[in-house]
């Protein structure tokens, strides 16, 4: 046997036909094979694998965000998801420190599907854990899971992502109290102060809670509170451009006259504070539109009265004591309230060389009624209706006067009445403030006529009247031992008294004696008449008791 490649192939094929009656030889051909070992394949399955995974990383993982936060407390690197909706979005890839040390930079690997809605602007963040405030207790499901991370994406009207794309968000400490997408209107209300209000106190119609408080901070002048409320959907259609909101904060106690008034909102209110509104006109049922500013008054009462319209400003020169007198003290005239103290300042007068205290206030004219409201009509072309009004009365005598409005405290307020008797005034309707004239309070005359009264007292000479009054005791304890003496004779007298009555009484009791008496009577009525006649006569010619009565001329003579 040879293979194919062997030299003496062709002798072999010159035998052939010798050797035909014998057994055929098979002929084999060999190839060289070269074979590649299974070894070869575990890379080769790797390197799939590896680029799988690489293609799936790259289809599902989206951008990096960096969120700033105040601190990272509770976030850890890996662990910490973001959720919107309660869906996982994103893992927290790393925590640094911000360049300037003062903030903690989060960053955060999003999935590629949340990326288009998530990573725009208006997106807010904020880190959920337990918190434990006065409007409740929130995240207690994170105390097991552990804090995340928490996301409100701003939509528009159509339901879609609002915003630009961008990758650097400022988050929040606090939860929003109110997600972007919830339905309704924000408004915003105007206070000297926030009082006890907090953020998520809840916002009543009728007593029924329609909305929260959700931000508020002082206004661009600082000189006021803006408060920002959130009133949801439907029950924003009752805000209305007529509608007037007041605080309903904790517990409020009036005293009129029908008594002690408590009125209190409910326990949320009492301990996180509270607001409500209400229209004054129930007839318009036009809804505000968003970002209405409105003013929030103390209480129901001051909300629902009367607008004042602009308030008239003028001042007030005490020389008397103000001691009770505070900033937002009643100016009350005829017992109603017209304004408001505004400002209490201690002044001094070059002049006279003398301190006094200026008050300053806003009267609220509209308060005047009727009268005011001509006056405006009258002079509409110079606006100067209010000083206008105050000119006649201070003419006729009105004048300021701080008086004493609870004698427990000492709180005082301005009075403004009319005073006959006080001196003439000058007010110059030009001024701005206005300055209405006082006098003196009642407790200050009171004080005048105490003293007046205790010099009057002290000038008393109480020496000699006691040395009098001695004397006097005296000779009374003299008389009263000389009438002890006197009793006996005393008693023995009216007994003799009362006898000589009794014999007068027989005597004018006895028929006989009656008609003598009555006879001496009248003698001596006619006796009484002949004396009147002589009277007469004497005051009509005295001479007659010289000369006699003159004799009867004879006829003709």
């Amino acid at each position: 046997m040879t293979t194919s490649g062997d030299p003496a192939e062709p002798e072999s094929q010159a035998a052939a036909p010798a050797a035909a009656d014998s057994v055929p030889t098979p002929r084999v051909f060999v190839r060289n094979r070269r074979t590649i070992s299974w070894i070869w394949l575990v890379p080769l399955v790797v390197a799939l694998v590896g680029l799988s995974l690489v293609i799936n990383r790259w289809i599902h993982i989206g951008p990096i965000i960096t969120i700033s936060f105040q601190s990272a407390e509770g976030i850890q690197v890996g662990q910490t998801t973001v959720r919107y909706r309660d869906v996982v979005v994103g893992t927290v890839d790393d925590i640094k420190v911000s360049p300037d040390h003062s903030r903690a930079l989060v960053q955060v690997r999003l999935k590629r599907d949340a990326a288009s809605y998530v990573a725009r602007k208006g997106t807010r963040f904020w880190v959920v854990r337990p918190r434990l405030e006065l409007t409740g207790v929130s995240g207690l499901n994170t105390l097991l899971s552990g804090a995340y991370i928490g996301v409100d994406i701003s939509r528009t009207k159509e339901g879609g992502a609002a915003g630009s794309r961008t990758y650097r968000f400022t988050g929040l400490e606090k939860p929003p109290e109110i997600a972007s997408d919830k339905p309704g209107t924000r408004y915003t209300l105007t206070a000297p102060d926030l009082g006890s209000l907090e953020l998520g106190s809840p916002v009543y119609y009728r007593r029924i809670q329609v909305g929260r408080v959700v931000d508020y901070g002082l206004s661009p002048d600082g000189k006021e509170v803006d408060i920002q409320v959130f009133v949801d959907a439907p029950n924003d259609k009752y805000v209305t451009d007529d509608s007037r909101f007041w605080n309903i904060s904790g517990i409020q106690m009036s005293l009129g006259a029908d008594g002690v008034a408590v009125s209190t909102g409910s326990i949320a209110s009492i301990i996180s504070g509270g607001v409500e509104f209400a229209s004054a006109d129930e007839s318009d049922t036009t809804p505000a539109k968003a970002n209405t500013v409105f003013h929030l008054k103390l209480t129901r009462q001051t909300a629902m009265a009367e607008p004042d319209g602009v308030p008239i400003p003028v001042n007030f020169e005490f020389r008397d004591s103000v001691r009770g007198l505070k900033v937002g003290a009643p100016v009350l005239f005829h017992g109603l309230e017209i304004g408001n103290v505004m400002n209490v300042d201690l002044e001094y007068n070059p002049k006279i060389k003398r301190f006094y205290v200026l008050v300053r206030a806003d009267l609220y004219p509209m308060r005047f009624g009727k009268i005011y409201r001509e006056l405006v009509a009258e002079n509409a072309h110079s606006g100067n209706a209010g000083h206008s009004l105050l000119g006649p009365l201070v003419t006729h005598g009105l004048r300021a006067q701080l008086r004493t409005g609870n004698l427990l405290t000492g709180q005082q307020y301005v009075a403004l009445a009319f005073f006959p008797n006080a001196p003439a005034a000058h007010f110059d309707e030009t001024q701005k403030p206005a300055m209405i004239p006082t006098v003196p309070g009642d407790l200050d005359r009171l004080q005048e006529q105490l003293g007046s009264v205790l010099t009057k007292l002290d000038s008393i000479p109480y020496a000699g009247i006691s040395h009098d009054l001695r004397a006097t005791l005296r000779a009374l304890t003299n008389t009263l031992a000389g009438l002890r003496g006197v009793g006996p004779e005393t008693e023995t007298t009216l007994r003799a008294v009362r006898q000589s009555l009794d014999r007068a009484d027989a005597l004018l009791g006895s028929r006989s004696t009656g008609g003598n008496l009555a006879q001496t009577l009248r003698e001596l009525q006619q006796a009484a008449e002949s004396l009147r006649a002589l009277a007469d006569n004497l005051r009509a010619n005295p001479s007659a008791l010289l000369r006699g009565h003159p004799a009867d001329r004879l006829p003709g003579r």
